[in-house]
């Protein structure tokens, strides 16, 4: 797990028991540790869900939640008094020692066959799907590529227009102009790269990608498998800037062995684009989604 992912569910437990603390003193009761599970759980569930930029791959979160659950769980068993606190709750549902508890445990022992028999028909009814193809949606880059007669390496090339205004390279500028206008007349030369590449988007890449980037252009569900939806937390998010220009310099036709079959309809942008036009396509791309593209490191 990421240095910065632990320092934030650190800090997230500090709040927890400070706040916990605060209720002890000016209530005399904190919550009690059946709930203090559940919610922690839920903060760090929101946390890698919702705050952590860029957006983490489900596969990942699955298994930053069963760390996070196995935690909590030793956490709470560490002692005596603190497991029979925890389990308390549990115990008082399901022997209904009150009418709330009853009431409580009717409810749960309604609701959860219910969900389980919707899951268990969901995992078991019949598929009419198309057969899945085993193809890498983002296959391995080639270490360097030809574009216009000129060799590119890709973990050495960089944008030449994500600058910034003493035009020097930026990473992640497109949150600093993430709400500028780039058609102002004082826009700084990223925003201007961002215009100029946003009327090479709309005069080529709509048609397929859509008006918001969002895959549903007028020809977008002509093709099988659909244009790739640049909204998608993962695609470009998850991707480097230069790996997105081999994409689009080669189209799909470019597509190494394990990228087979090639259904994409991606055509060679490179035969109809210039080297600076397509990247600054890719910026437009990147600002328009507020995402910036990954590093190699």
């Amino acid at each position: 797990m990421p240095i910065e992912l632990i320092l934030i569910e650190i800090l997230t437990l500090i709040l927890f028991l400070a706040g916990n603390y605060f209720l002890k003193k000016t209530f005399g009761r904190g919550v009690s540790r059946f709930f203090q599970g559940i919610l922690f759980v839920l903060a760090a569930y929101f946390i890698f869900k919702f705050v952590i930029f860029p957006p983490i791959p489900s596969a990942l979160l699955y298994t930053y939640m069963g760390l996070i659950c196995l935690v909590v769980f030793l956490l709470l068993s560490s002692t005596d008094s603190s497991w029979n606190e925890f389990q308390d709750p549990i115990i008082k549902t399901l022997e209904a020692r009150t009418p709330g508890f009853k009431t409580v445990r009717m409810i749960t022992f309604g609701v959860f066959p219910v969900l389980a028999g919707i899951g268990a028909y969901n995992f078991i009814k019949p598929n009419f799907q198309e057969p899945i193809e085993l193809r890498t949606v983002h296959p391995a880059p080639p270490g360097a590529i030809q574009v216009h007669g000129s060799n590119m390496v890709l973990q050495e090339a960089k944008s030449p227009f994500r600058v910034d205004e003493q035009g020097k390279y930026s990473e992640g500028i497109e949150n600093k102009y993430l709400k500028a206008n780039p058609f102002d007349e004082k826009a700084p030369p990223y925003m201007k790269y961002v215009r100029e590449g946003g009327e090479i988007f709309f005069q080529n890449c709509h048609f397929c990608h859509g008006d918001n980037l969002d895959a549903r252009g007028m020809f977008a569900f002509a093709f099988n498998p659909i244009p790739a939806n640049f909204t998608d937390p993962g695609t470009i998010a998850q991707l480097q800037e230069t790996f997105v220009f081999w994409r689009v310099a080669k189209g799909g036709i470019g597509l190494p062995r394990e990228g087979f079959p090639w259904a994409s309809a991606m055509p060679p942008w490179e035969k109809h684009l210039t080297t600076d036009e397509m990247w600054k396509v890719i910026e437009f791309e990147y600002w328009h989604t507020g995402y910036y593209p990954r590093t190699w490191d």
